[in-house]
């Protein structure tokens, strides 16, 4: 299991979450159902990447992933998961985007979920970020 660290500086963080530009739209396959939309943001650092899926502008599913490490949620099962992505392995399948795997974590890393929300929160004055952050309540 890959370990990095959590803890960046303030001047990183808002770097970090200042970085973040959403993806043009029709990139993202979206879905037939009325109400349904999926918003996809990219960080400038390699393997910066923070996801959404929307029902009728309520969450229904997140992803957040930097650095070979991810944060999850889905409604089906409304709980923080963290885990590893296969982003930061080198072989074969690694070199294409859409190989992307993540391994949950059996225990929760709570220090990589801090970071998530403090980079969230340099974007919280955006609605689509508040409402994000309203999933680590």
């Amino acid at each position: 299991m890959q370990k990095t660290n959590h803890i960046l500086d303030k001047q990183e963080i808002a770097s970090l979450g200042a970085s973040l530009r959403a993806i043009e739209q029709k990139l993202l396959k979206q879905s037939r159902k009325e109400g349904y939309s999926k918003i996809w943001f990219q960080g400038e650092e390699p393997y910066f990447d923070v996801f959404f899926e929307f029902d009728q502008e309520e969450i229904v599913w997140f992803q957040f992933t930097l650095r070979g490490k991810s944060l999850s949620w889905d409604i089906r099962k409304p709980e923080l998961q963290t885990g590893n992505t296969n982003e930061l392995s080198i072989d074969d399948v690694s070199f294409y985007a859409a190989s992307k795997t993540i391994e949950n974590d059996t225990q929760i890393d709570w220090a990589f979920i801090y970071l998530v929300k403090s980079i969230l929160e340099t974007r919280a004055e955006e609605q689509i970020f508040a409402k994000a952050l309203s999933l680590f309540k």
